[in-house]
C-alpha cells in the first residue's frame, strides 16, 4: 500500500508542490490524483477526503486524511524517520520548523502580487513596496537558518529538509517574477530550480493542463532561468529505439526525437513531460545514454 495525494494544478498550485515535494525528495512513494483548479473537479474530487477543503491533502495506508502541508509534513516525518524530512540536529530541526511554520503562515503581498506560474518568466513585475518587504524579511529569514546551522550546503540547515520544500513556491516565484534579492538569495533559487524532484514537477507542468487564464499577466517576458533542457521535440511515427516505455514498461504508441534519435513512451504525457526536461528523468536518461 502507498500514499495518495491530491493535487491541483502543478503549473500553478503552490501549496501542490509543497506538498508534493515532501514525497518526491525524500523517496517517499505516493500516488497523485490531479485536479484542476477553478472547476468542479477539486471539490468533486475532495468529498471523498473529508474534512479536506483544499488541495495538498494526504490520505495515509490506513484510510487517514490528513490536509494542510505542515500536518502533512509532521505526519511522514513520524512515520519515515530515516528519510530526512527534517534535520537530525536538534537545533537544525528546531529551526527549520520556524521557517516551515512562518511560510505557511506569512508573505501574504508577496502570494498575492506574484501567484506561482511555472511557464513562464518575466523581466519586471513591478512589485510594490509590501512584496518588497516580504522579500526582505525572507532573505532575513534565509540568513539566519544558515548561519544559527552553520549550513555549508545550498540549503537553509544542512541536507535539504522540509524547511526547503516549503520555500520551493517562493523560490519559483522570485525566479518567474524576476524580483529582486540578494546574491545569497539568487544562489538558494538556482538550487531549487536545479533540484531534480523540483524539475520533474516542472515539466509535468509545463504539459498537464490547460493554462488557466487568472494567471496571466501582460509583463515583458524572458526564457526561464533554470537548466536548459535539451533539445526533444514531440514526432510522429515508429522506429524508436527502444519497444516499452522507459517509466510504465508498457508498448510504445509515441514518440519524441533527440540528437537524430527517437525514443518511445506509452502514452502522450510520458512523452510530453519528457520533452519539457529530458535530463529532469532519470529512466529517459538511463535510456538515452544506453
Amino acid at each position: 500500500m502507498t500514499y495518495d495525494l491530491v493535487i491541483g494544478d502543478r503549473a500553478y498550485s503552490s501549496w501542490s508542490l509543497r506538498g508534493w515535494l515532501l514525497f518526491d525528495a525524500f523517496g517517499i512513494p505516493v500516488k497523485t490524483h490531479l485536479a484542476k483548479l477553478y472547476s468542479d473537479e477539486l471539490p468533486t474530487m475532495l468529498r471523498d477526503y473529508f474534512p479536506a477543503k483544499t488541495a495538498p491533502t494526504m490520505r495515509t495506508p490506513e484510510g487517514w486524511v490528513i490536509p494542510e502541508t505542515i500536518a502533512i509534513a509532521e505526519e511522514l516525518a513520524t512515520r519515515h524517520p530515516d528519510a530526512g524530512l527534517w534535520p537530525a540536529d536538534p537545533k537544525g530541526r528546531a529551526v527549520a520548523r520556524v521557517l516551515a511554520a512562518e511560510m505557511h503562515a506569512g508573505f501574504s503581498a508577496l502570494r498575492s502580487h506574484c501567484p506561482m506560474n511555472l511557464r513562464v518568466s518575466y523581466t519586471d513585475c513591478a512589485p510594490p513596496p509590501e512584496v518588497l518587504a516580504d522579500l526582505s524579511r525572507l532573505q532575513t529569514l534565509w540568513d539566519w537558518a544558515r548561519a544559527e546551522t552553520g549550513s555549508t550546503t545550498p540549503w537553509l540547515c544542512g541536507a535539504y529538509s522540509a524547511a526547503d520544500a516549503f520555500y520551493a513556491p517562493v523560490a519559483t516565484r522570485i525566479a518567474t517574477y524576476n524580483l529582486p534579492v540578494g546574491p545569497a538569495a539568487m544562489d538558494y533559487v538556482m538550487a531549487h530550480l536545479s533540484h531534480p524532484s523540483f524539475r520533474r514537477w516542472r515539466a509535468m507542468g509545463m504539459v498537464d493542463l490547460p493554462d488557466q487564464p487568472f494567471y496571466f499577466r501582460t509583463y515583458p517576458r524572458r526564457d526561464w532561468p533554470g537548466p536548459a533542457p535539451l533539445p526533444a521535440r514531440a514526432v510522429e511515427g515508429g522506429g524508436t529505439v527502444n519497444s516499452a516505455c522507459p517509466y510504465s514498461g508498457k508498448p510504445v504508441t509515441h514518440a519524441l526525437e533527440l540528437d537524430g534519435r527517437r525514443f518511445g513512451f506509452c502514452n502522450a504525457f510520458c512523452r510530453d513531460k519528457t520533452v519539457a526536461d529530458p535530463g529532469a528523468w532519470p529512466q529517459f536518461m538511463a535510456l538515452y545514454h544506453s
